[in-house]
């Protein structure tokens, strides 16, 4: 038993008190973003920017700039996605949930082009191409740039993306050294689908053509 602990928490016996409680905490609020995304709920944002600040300051500290950068942008997305959620349509309601448009999906397809531009020259610039680990956060960090901004603008494809993404991050957390993290990111595949599911059926029986 002490093994399977060791195996799964021992890189934290070198982290301070502070920093793990942190990440802990930043799971805790990671945990209820996602949750209140599949609601359809707008609290997705503010209990998201929470999670999102403590990450970036853990993950600059840890000197993964990657992972510093999705979260920094989720912040941003965060303020764009609560203003979006909140947006009057008419008098009535507010943004609904909508598929992509075509125009969305060449927008979604530049984001993750300039993602994987803007990553690479920050990594070349700081010198961080130092194993595959760097690769594989580039391709996650492009696909978690436009799932934001799908969210952001209640588009049900976001899901899609997320599942992608998380299912990759569950063991490159891990092999990074991050068990709560990669936990965290394992419980958001599991919450991602039936988010999709959820956003699927009120789409069926509230249908937007915009």
């Amino acid at each position: 038993m002490s093994q399977i602990f060791d195996f799964l928490f021992g890189q934290y016996s070198e982290y301070s008190t502070l920093d793990v409680s942190l990440e802990i905490t930043a799971v805790v609020f990671g945990f209820l973003s996602v949750w209140f995304s599949k609601q359809n709920n707008v609290l997705v944002f503010p209990t998201g920017m929470i999670s999102t600040v403590i990450f970036v300051y853990l993950l600059l500290k840890w000197e993964l700039l990657g992972d510093m950068m999705i979260n920094a942008y989720y912040f941003i997305m965060s303020v764009y996605g609560w203003l979006v959620w909140t947006r009057k349509v008419d008098a009535f309601q507010v943004t609904p949930i909508s598929r992509t448009t075509t125009k969305e999906k060449k927008i979604s397809i530049l984001i993750f082009i300039a993602t994987l531009a803007f990553v690479y020259i920050v990594y070349q610039t700081f010198d961080k191409w130092t194993s595959w680990v760097a690769y594989v956060d580039t391709f996650t960090t492009a696909i978690f740039f436009v799932g934001m901004w799908l969210m952001a603008r209640r588009k049900i494809e976001n899901w899609i993306l997320w599942i992608i993404g998380d299912i990759i991050s569950v063991p490159l957390y891990f092999y990074k050294g991050f068990t709560f993290t990669s936990f965290q990111y394992l419980g958001f595949t599991i919450i991602a689908i039936f988010g999709y599911l959820a956003w699927k059926k009120h789409l069926n029986n509230n249908p937007v053509t915009a």
